[in-house]
């Protein structure tokens, strides 16, 4: 497999784990895509536009989005994605949409996943930190 194949790989598998109907989701696949000192990034703004952070491990971000995921459908589509590798390092960018059922004709929302990534000799490529946002009034997500 060509290293953008094995980086495309591990990124659609981060999309996998996370995808699916309403319930829990299998966190143990975590460690097929992400390095065990990964770190999650959610930003946004709130409402007086004042730009926020949070910043998660593993186990952190799925206590974090347990409870949506239990309530709630929610697939997470990739509709664009740019990879550029260095030696052991790699970047992706990946425009999402999200929506409640795969075939949804209008997604709920969109964002850009920005995913580095490094090649472990004993692990292969696996995400080392990920951070994205959301479109919103004045933010929007362009195909690359």
């Amino acid at each position: 497999m060509d290293e953008r194949a094995a980086i495309g790989a591990v990124i659609d598998e981060m999309y996998a784990m996370i995808s699916g109907p309403a319930g829990p989701r299998d966190w143990s696949r975590q460690a097929a895509a992400f390095h065990p000192e990964s770190r999650q990034m959610r930003t946004g703004v709130d409402e007086a536009g004042r730009a926020w952070i949070k910043i998660m491990s593993q186990e952190a971000y799925a206590e974090d989005v347990a409870p949506f995921f239990m309530a709630n459908p929610f697939f997470e589509v990739e509709i664009a994605r740019r990879i550029d590798v260095l030696g052991n390092m790699a970047h992706a960018w990946s425009l999402y949409e999200a929506r409640r059922a795969p075939d949804d004709a209008v997604p709920e929302r969109r964002g850009i996943n920005s995913i580095q990534l490094y090649r472990d000799p004993d692990l292969g490529w696996r995400i080392v930190s990920m951070i994205w946002d959301n479109e919103r009034p004045g933010v929007a997500a362009e195909p690359f």
